[in-house]
């Protein structure tokens, strides 16, 4: 069975050289992907720990940063912000306030406006996700079953519990719009305002 591949849905992912075929593998294993960026990342990054801010990037008094961190050029994290289980954000991407982002991916360009939500999941460039809409990782409703995605007219049994969704380049996100776990989400996409997308693969 094929397998979504994530530079159909993010162009320039093959330049991060990270190994994981499929995207619930990258956040699954998100904090070691993105140590293994800090391994290799040129200068111009202020360092603490396992965090690297660059030099051009802001973050407010009152963001929290938690675990592995890569906060790219010309980026903003607002007061309020929280940030853990090992978070990439590529230059000038804006993670507004009261925002988590959780074992996820930011891509160029990507911009999360306020109250919302991502967890495990990869956001391709020149994304927007207007204030509220959230991006979920957990069935509640099915006590945390595997998450099953579709694809191509097929459903995958990823074998996790949490994954949230693959996000491709330049889609546009309402403001209180639900994006449910194992969505696909094709680049350009518009969700409009208190949209929900659930590709809902349990029947």
């Amino acid at each position: 069975m094929n397998l979504p591949e994530i530079s159909t849905f993010i162009t320039r992912w093959p330049l991060l050289g990270l190994a994981p075929p499929a995207a619930w593998l990258v956040s699954q294993d998100c904090e070691n992907q993105v140590m293994a960026l800090l391994a290799r990342l040129g200068e111009g990054y202020r360092r603490q720990g396992n965090c690297a801010v660059h030099e051009t990037a802001v973050v407010e008094q009152g963001a929290v940063l938690k675990g592995a961190i890569i906060i790219g050029a010309g980026s903003f994290v607002a007061a309020g912000a929280y940030l853990r289980g090992g978070v990439y954000l590529g230059s000038h991407c804006i993670v507004g306030p009261s925002c988590e982002v959780k074992s996820s991916f930011m891509l160029d360009g990507s911009k999360l406006a306020h109250f919302n939500f991502v967890g495990d999941s990869l956001i391709g460039e020149n994304v927007n996700i207007e204030a509220g809409a959230i991006i979920a990782n957990y069935r509640n409703e099915l006590d945390g079953a595997d998450i099953k995605v579709r694809y191509a007219d097929n459903v995958i049994e990823i074998g996790v519990n949490k994954f949230g969704a693959l996000v491709g380049d330049g889609c546009k996100i309402g403001a209180n719009a639900v994006i449910a776990p194992g969505a696909l989400l094709r680049p350009n996409t518009h969700v409009p305002r208190l949209g929900l997308i659930d590709q809902f693969a349990y029947d």
